[in-house]
């Protein structure tokens, strides 16, 4: 299936789910990340949901990172460039919604994407290969191809996978897992 096909899909989908839902699926998504390989490492990168897009909510894994004393990492966009600037998440960070209402960072310590170990990548949707589907910008495909090779690079979806992605680019990074409230793909 083609990236916009998928893409129109998937944001059909996402907009019919409820509040409700949102939540329940969230928090189903938060107790799969418990099983992973991924609790020896320090720095966790970490999106904050766009509401009004019905992501998935990082709350409740915001609070897994922090009970388990990791080093929390959000971002900050620069749409003119297409670069994140990567801040550390600590009690005195500002957060503020930018013009596409995103919640980002105001300033802080800055991280270089090279010191994280683990990114929690948004999506719209992913396939079976570990292929993801975003919004078409390429931050994070930009942003991933930054990290060090051995980052652990983990989807969240409310939704299962499709079959196959078929219009896959050379630079598109692909995940090492995706989550969802019923699973956990790797790939």
């Amino acid at each position: 299936m083609l990236k916009k096909i998928v893409r129109t899909k998937y944001k059909a989908l996402r907009s019919q789910l409820t509040e409700i839902e949102i939540e329940e699926k969230s928090l189903a998504i938060a107790n799969k990340i418990l099983k992973l390989p991924i609790w020896e490492k320090t720095y966790f990168h970490i999106f904050l949901p766009i509401t009004e897009h019905k992501e998935v909510d990082t709350e409740f894994i915001l609070h897994v990172l922090s009970g388990k004393d990791k080093e929390i990492v959000v971002s900050k966009s620069d749409f003119k460039t297409r670069d994140m600037t990567h801040f550390l998440l600590t009690d005195n960070t500002r957060i503020q919604k930018n013009e596409y209402n995103i919640p980002e960072p105001v300033d802080g310590l800055e991280v270089p994407a090279t010191k994280i170990d683990v990114v929690f990548v948004p999506l719209l949707a992913f396939d079976k290969k570990g292929h993801r589907v975003g919004y078409g910008k390429g931050f994070y495909d930009k942003f991933l191809s930054e990290c060090k090779p051995e980052t652990i690079k983990i989807g969240l979806s409310f939704f299962e996978p499709e079959e196959l992605i078929s219009d896959v680019f050379e630079g598109d990074v692909m995940l090492d897992y995706c989550i969802t409230p019923s699973g956990v793909y790797e790939f």
